[in-house]
């Protein structure tokens, strides 16, 4: 019999390879890695799904909004923290915000103006602005103060654009606050501070940041949205501010709140990585079964 040519030889080793590795990796592999896991992690492998009434209520391991049809935070939940994916712990949007500690200054609104696609200008809050803002609005639904250092008691970072940019100051504008809003300070090295103006350039001015004497009460966690805009807990801290108005909210005393933040508190990995944390679904699960 003749011989096949050597090229034809060499093709049909190449695709009984390929059938055979398709047939390991793409069907044995998969399959046997699936039987173990649904065997061995059922909850794990499914999504570490929890339940409330028999319904699934979400994941252990990915965080979600407690807030009511207006985005308002409904007052007898814990509150998770900030979240950069999408429109909030979307897990098709997965990421952080990508905005490092040099994003400090505010892109003002300017009125009538609109975007390419015909949308009116919103602006652009940098990072510091935002920090402020959840500051602000933890402190505000929390009863303690939101102030926070580089903020302005209004919310937003303490930032000047002082001019020129190297030599004694002729000019100084608190670049995050829009007119005719009053600047957080009055004067900077002699110079009348002023407000903001919407589509003005203030590129040229040295930017200032101003840390001002206010003190943190507000933990970090809460304003600041993690790496994956999916994480489920929160820290100690930001939970124990939390305990008080959810037990104003559910007619509990405080002691009871915080026993069950207790129970529902994780230490560090391995004993020694990270920190203990809260796991707010759950947490907020055990709030509703204590009331049936």
């Amino acid at each position: 019999m003749e011989r096949l040519p050597s090229w034809i030889r060499q093709h049909l080793a190449a695709l009984r390879a390929l059938l055979a590795l398709t047939l390991l990796t793409g069907a044995l592999y998969p399959l046997v890695i699936t039987g173990i896991a649904q065997g061995l992690f059922n909850g794990h492998a499914n999504g570490s799904i929890v339940q409330k009434d028999g319904k699934d209520a979400g994941s252990a391991l990915v965080g979600q909004l407690f807030t009511d049809a207006n985005g308002q935070p409904v007052r007898k939940y814990f509150q998770s923290r900030p979240s950069a994916a999408g429109a909030g712990y979307d897990p098709m949007s997965t990421g952080a915000s990508n905005l490092g500690p040099e994003d400090i200054v505010d892109t003002l609104p300017v009125s009538g103006a609109k975007d390419d696609k015909g949308n009116p200008d919103t602006g652009r809050q940098s990072l510091l602005t935002r920090v402020c803002a959840r500051s602000k609005a933890v402190g505000a639904l929390e009863g303690v103060s939101g102030a926070r250092p580089y903020c302005t008691p209004d919310g937003v970072g303490a930032v000047l654009k002082v001019f020129p940019a190297v030599g004694t100051p002729t000019r100084a504008v608190s670049v995050n606050q829009a007119c005719p809003a009053a600047p957080f300070v009055a004067v900077y090295q002699g110079v009348k501070v002023e407000c903001g103006k919407p589509g003005e350039d203030y590129a040229a001015g040295r930017t200032v940041a101003v840390r001002g004497t206010g003190t943190a009460v507000v933990p970090a966690d809460a304003v600041t949205a993690s790496g994956s805009g999916l994480d489920p807990d929160i820290s100690v801290a930001y939970a124990d501010l939390q305990a008080g108005r959810v037990a104003r909210e559910r007619g509990l005393a405080a002691d009871q709140v915080r026993a069950l933040i207790e129970r529902n508190t994780t230490g560090r990995g391995l004993g020694f990585m990270g920190e203990p944390a809260v796991n707010v679904l759950q947490l907020n699960l055990a709030l509703d079964r204590l009331r049936r």
